[in-house]
């Protein structure tokens, strides 16, 4: 009886967690769908002006700690997130994109948990390490994680938000209910989600208590994208005069490989993130010439945690909303309307 009575108490636990996150669930996927309706599906090209001078700021110029000890103090005060909601069906390899073997048989997650345990032994700190999954990768990584159980580095997980897909003539979602278990109904609304997500998993108030400050924020497959020690310097202490800045993006030249990837405007007064999928169609030829748009956006993040906490608890995030179109194989024309992460940027105080 006493076994029964715990399983039900255990039962009516888990649905009144299922309710609260389908709430928080319906709740992000009105306010973007709400945000779909109003905005314009293009930026208009005439409001377009250049960067402020002095909004970028060129890496050699930033100051390079060399104190061991200064390093360390920096490095407790980091959290670092991989972006881990990919799949590597674009390489040709069924599940999550960060368990594809790179390099002697290692995966993308073996090498960054190299990475972090290194600077966690090296400076004698514990960095944490941060995936954010999604419904597509959540079971598998897990079980993966499992195989790191000896590995220096605390892992934490947790799940971005699992939007409805809509229907793109009705603009009703394709699921009949929440209980919805076709895959095909749902969809992981883009790495714009990271802050609400984050936010809602606990771990951003859990991270303040412990006295981090920042988050380093990058895609799991950029090997490139490490703990870089100027920018963490330049975040935690800035130059006389200058307010510590809430949010940085990583900018570096843009190449013809990089055509199509996001680039810096100043629009309507405000910082602002421009995807392809935002610009008009007669201006495509236009935003792919690396003579007028001349920065990349890397996608390698930083932001404060005390500033994510703000800006998701006062609904302050108005990040523009991408449409992306698909096909079912079904037959069903439907849209995903997701944001991108660097769109944050004109959300933030001080961004740069």
């Amino acid at each position: 009886m006493v076994h029964e009575n715990q399983a039900a108490m255990r039962t009516r636990a888990r649905l009144l967690t299922l309710k609260e996150k389908n709430q928080k669930e319906l709740s992000g996927f009105r306010n973007l769908f709400a945000r779909f309706l109003r905005a314009k599906t293009h930026v208009d090209w005439s409001k377009i002006e250049p960067i402020p001078e002095g909004t970028i700021r060129t890496y050699k110029h930033l100051e390079h700690p060399n104190n061991d000890e200064v390093i360390a103090s920096m490095l407790n005060k980091l959290v670092v997130v991989k972006l881990n909601g990919g799949l590597g069906t674009s390489m040709g390899c069924k599940g999550p994109k960060s368990v594809i073997p790179v390099r002697n048989e290692l995966t993308f997650l073996d090498l960054t948990l190299q990475q972090i345990q290194t600077l966690n032994k090296t400076f004698n700190v514990d960095v944490p390490l941060v995936l954010m999954n999604s419904f597509n990768t959540e079971e598998d990584t897990k079980k993966v994680l499992k195989k790191y159980a000896n590995v220096k580095v605390s892992v934490h997980t947790f799940c971005q938000s699992q939007y409805p897909r809509v229907n793109r003539e009705t603009l009703m979602p394709i699921a009949k209910s929440l209980n919805d278990n076709d895959q095909e109904c749902w969809y992981p609304p883009g790495h714009g989600n990271f802050y609400e997500a984050f936010y809602n998993s606990g771990l951003i108030d859990k991270f303040i208590a412990d006295g981090k400050e920042y988050c380093f924020l990058s895609n799991i497959d950029n090997m490139g994208a490490t703990v870089d020690f100027p920018i963490l310097n330049f975040l935690l202490s800035p130059p006389a005069g200058h307010d510590h800045p809430e949010f940085l993006m990583e900018v570096t030249n843009k190449t013809r490989a990089d055509v199509k990837g996001g680039t810096l405007i100043q629009y309507e007064n405000r910082l602002m993130l421009l995807e392809i999928a935002q610009v008009p169609k007669d201006y495509v030829d236009e935003f792919k010439s690396i003579s007028k748009f001349r920065i990349f956006n890397t996608n390698n993040l930083w932001a404060k945690l005390s500033a994510i906490k703000r800006v998701v608890e006062n609904n302050e995030l108005e990040m523009e909303v991408i449409v992306n179109p698909k096909h079912l194989d079904r037959g069903l024309d439907i849209i995903q309307l997701e944001t991108a992460a660097g769109a944050a940027v004109k959300n933030f105080r001080g961004a740069c």
